[in-house]
C-alpha cells in the first residue's frame, strides 16, 4: 500500500509515510484484505485517489470525510463521492442539493465529485478505508496520524487554502490548520443533521462563500463545476 502514495506527496509527507504507525496499518490491511469474510473498500488501486487527483502545490481547498463509504460498490477514494452510475447516498444528495441551490446550477446527472479533484478540491478521508458494512471499523489503526499529517502540510504551505468542516469530526482538525487559512464550518450534510442547529449545512452556501472569501485573501475563484469530466 505505501509504495502507492502518489510521488508527488511524498516529499511533503516524508516523516509520516516512515512512520511505524503507517507500517502497522499496512500490516493491519494486508491481514483484513486477507479475510476470506471480509471486504475492504475501496479497493487497494482506489485507497490514494484523492491524492492522485490532487497534488499537494494544486490544493486549493480541502473537504474532510470521516471514513469511506462502506457499502458495495459506492467507495472510489474520493470522500463524499461515488463513482457515475451509482446510486447517490443521502449525505452527497444534500451535498449536490445544496451546491445547485448555492450556484444556482441544476442538479448533476451523477454523484461523481472527481471534477472538484481535478482542479483543486482534495476529497480527502481522515480515515481511508472501512469495513463492508461497518462504519468506522478502521478507525485508530494508523490512518490519522497519516491523514493529519496531510492537513498539516497543506496549513503549513505559502497559500492560503479554502478548508471546509462539515460536521464535529472535520471540525475537531481546526487546530492543525493556521489562521492564514479560509476555514468554513456547518453540520454534516447528513439527513440527521444538515437541517439542525447551530450551523445548518441546507442554506450554509459552502462554495460562494468559499470563493468570496478566497477573493479576500487575493486567491482565485475556485471552478465547482461538476460535468463530464468527473
Amino acid at each position: 500500500m505505501i509504495e502507492t502514495i502518489p510521488a508527488a506527496w511524498r516529499g511533503v509527507l516524508a516523516d509520516a509515510i516512515a512512520a511505524p504507525t503507517l507500517r502497522g496499518l499496512e500490516s493491519f490491511l494486508d491481514a483484513e484484505r486477507a479475510r476470506a469474510d471480509t471486504e475492504v473498500y475501496p479497493a487497494p488501486d482506489d485507497v490514494f485517489t484523492a491524492l492522485r487527483l490532487t497534488a499537494p502545490d494544486a490544493v486549493r481547498a480541502v473537504i474532510l470525510g470521516q471514513d469511506p463509504y462502506h457499502g458495495a460498490g459506492e467507495a472510489h477514494g474520493l470522500c463524499f463521492s461515488v463513482r457515475a452510475g451509482t446510486k447517490i447516498p443521502p449525505s452527497l444528495r444534500n451535498i449536490v442539493r445544496e451546491w445547485a441551490d448555492d450556484l444556482a446550477l441544476p442538479l448533476p446527472a451523477s454523484g461523481s465529485l472527481e471534477r472538484w479533484a481535478r482542479h483543486g478540491v482534495l476529497l480527502l478521508n481522515t480515515v481511508m478505508t472501512v469495513r463492508r458494512d461497518e462504519p468506522n471499523s478502521h478507525r485508530r489503526q494508523g490512518w490519522e496520524p497519516f491523514t493529519d499529517a496531510i492537513i498539516r502540510a497543506l496549513a503549513a504551505g505559502p497559500d492560503p487554502v479554502a478548508f471546509l468542516l462539515w460536521g464535529a469530526p472535520a471540525q475537531a482538525e481546526r487546530e492543525l490548520i493556521g489562521d492564514q487559512h479560509v476555514v468554513l464550518v456547518s453540520n454534516h450534510p447528513s439527513p440527521l443533521s444538515a437541517n439542525n442547529p447551530p450551523i445548518p449545512f441546507l442554506g450554509s452556501r459552502p462554495f460562494s462563500r468559499a470563493n468570496a472569501r478566497l477573493a479576500e485573501v487575493g486567491r482565485p475563484a475556485i471552478d465547482w463545476s461538476l460535468g463530464e469530466d468527473g
